[in-house]
């Protein structure tokens, strides 16, 4: 494979109009997260495995026809967002039949937007992009496809999904069920339990579904959230909540914070505070997190993974559209349409398992 930043001009080899498929499918696809800011450590990551090197005759990584994927996504200023790039790229690389066009990472929608036009005037044959914001990228991608360029949305949908042909997402809702369902196995029957809350952004969604997931699966065992304040997926915001947090809990059984990045604060707050008498759930599944539920010194007891490597599948599936080949363990005969990733529960019993996946906060 090959990987440039700028993309020079190239006749589009892909415009088939196969970009009807309807099928929607929840798979549960290889947990393959990574570290973020070292490609040596990437190479280490098991499961961003795959290329055509030893690829089976008839197989989904056997090398088919030369084709230049684009990729853009937001800046990498946060562990998650960096390991995304990363992580597609390390994937990229096992590939001699991709070249691999990454656009310099922004926070712009508007520079993201120029980046997409960049990619349809080159003609480049499939597109991946997780936008800063989805809405204000959806008509340059319905641009895209309506040029006979399959668009590969990771992470933040489209306003409108005929804007991608195939979306790839994390489980928001997911996660905040794992955790509640983590507490509520823990609590065994407790009903008094006191139980905190550290949002990310609480504007956004993906925030609101977490929240709403946890709340859910509390209510099952008859638990409900006590207090709930809000971050902003940065250390120093994590620790300003979770001081304002554990002031309004002076006791506390349970604590969700909902990013690994902002609970670098987290941790450090209750470091400061001198608080020990709860349990604590993170959330995304960093390094820093997986090796402190491993060492067993912290309130840190387990983390819900949400996967970084979805760039990385969004790279995989886009192959295949460009090539126009299915995936080879379904029966369908087309991609599918969505793919939503699992988030599982990390804790000292299974942390050996997901700890080379993990990335750097």
């Amino acid at each position: 494979m090959s990987l440039k930043f700028l993309s020079a001009p190239r006749a589009g080899a892909y415009k088939s109009a196969k970009f009807t498929a309807t099928l929607a499918v929840v798979a549960v696809l290889g947990l393959s997260a990574c570290t973020s800011n070292d490609s040596s450590e990437e190479e280490g990551n098991p499961n961003l495995s795959g290329g055509n090197s030893g690829a089976e005759e008839g197989s989904n990584d056997e090398a088919g026809d030369k084709i230049t994927i684009g990729f853009s996504a937001p800046a990498a200023d946060h562990g998650w967002m960096a390991s995304i790039t990363e992580s597609t790229r390390a994937v990229a690389e096992q590939y001699d039949d991709v070249e691999l066009v990454v656009s310099e990472g922004t926070n712009d929608p508007n520079v993201q937007i120029e980046q997409i036009k960049t990619f349809i005037s080159d003609g480049v044959d499939a597109i991946v992009l997780l936008p800063f914001d989805g809405a204000a990228l959806t008509p340059v991608a319905l641009e895209a496809m309506e040029a006979g360029i399959p668009v590969v949305n990771v992470d933040r949908e489209f306003s409108d999904p005929n804007a991608a042909r195939v979306t790839v997402l994390g489980d928001n809702y997911g996660m905040g069920v794992s955790a509640g369902e983590f507490v509520c196995e823990d609590a065994a029957g407790n009903e008094d339990a006191v139980i905190g809350e550290i949002q990310g952004i609480a504007s956004l969604p993906l925030t609101q579904d977490r929240s709403q997931g946890f709340a859910d699966a509390l209510a099952e065992c008859g638990l409900e959230v006590e207090n709930q304040v809000e971050a902003a997926f940065s250390a120093d915001t994590g620790q300003e909540a979770a001081e304002g947090l554990l002031q309004a809990l002076p006791k506390m059984d349970y604590l969700w914070n909902h990013d690994d990045d902002q609970g670098v604060g987290v941790i450090a707050a209750i470091e400061a505070a001198g608080r020990d008498e709860f349990t604590m759930i993170g959330g995304a599944g960093s390094q820093q997190a997986m090796e402190s539920i491993k060492a067993g010194n912290s309130v840190l007891k387990a983390t819900v993974i949400y996967p970084s490597t979805q760039g990385a599948d969004g790279l995989k599936l886009a192959r295949l559209l460009a090539q126009d080949k299915n995936v080879s363990d379904l029966v369908e005969v087309e991609v599918p349409r969505t793919v939503q990733l699992f988030a599982p529960v990390v804790t000292a019993d299974n942390v050996d398992e997901y700890l080379p996946t993990a990335f750097k906060s």
